[in-house]
């Protein structure tokens, strides 16, 4: 069995001058988010053997805010294909892990994140997390699935559980959504 975790960035700063969508920033809320996400993540106690990431500076940020205060820190893999990835493109970085590490977590975006729980947790409709999914997958949203391979190579639709999912509105109801254009 593998460990997949997913965490998408946080609230990133749509009024901010930049030139690329690449470069925006997290805004107030979004450093608020990432803060307390990366607390949850420390609580929730599960140890990751290496971290693969969107370059994109939302990305970047939300590590370096969520990480704060942990003890040990993984290096991260920055990889640009992360970069506003496919689900099938995500399924490929998995495929050519090397080293097989138990578990791994990616740093990036949607619909990437939201698309590959659709592609590898099979709908039965009974499926709670995955019906929260359906719903809405907000920006930094952390969720935990379980593989059913021996190896990463093994990847393929539905081969996971969805066993852990917290947004941040559930931690803190003042994060949750607001009346907004644009909710990314």
């Amino acid at each position: 069995m593998k460990t997949l975790g997913l965490f998408r960035h946080a609230k990133s700063d749509w009024h901010d001058a930049v030139a690329r969508d690449f470069d925006r920033p997290l805004n107030g809320r979004g450093r608020k988010g990432a803060k307390l996400m990366g607390r949850h993540i420390r609580e929730d106690g599960r140890t990751w053997h290496r971290v693969l990431a969107s370059p994109a500076v939302r990305v970047a940020q939300t590590i370096e805010i969520a990480g704060e205060g942990s003890k040990s820190r993984l290096p991260v893999e920055w990889d640009r294909r992360i970069y506003l990835a496919s689900s099938a493109t995500l399924m490929d970085l998995l495929r050519e892990q090397e080293g097989d590490p138990g578990a791994i977590i990616m740093v990036g975006h949607n619909p990437g994140f939201e698309d590959l729980i659709f592609d590898l947790v099979p709908e039965d409709g009974q499926d709670a997390l995955r019906n929260i999914v359906e719903e809405k997958f907000p920006t930094a949203t952390y969720a935990v699935l379980e593989l059913e391979i021996d190896d990463w190579a093994d990847v393929e639709g539905g081969c996971a559980r969805l066993v852990h999912l917290m947004r941040p509105r559930d931690l803190d109801p003042a994060l949750g959504p607001k009346a907004s254009p644009r909710e990314d």
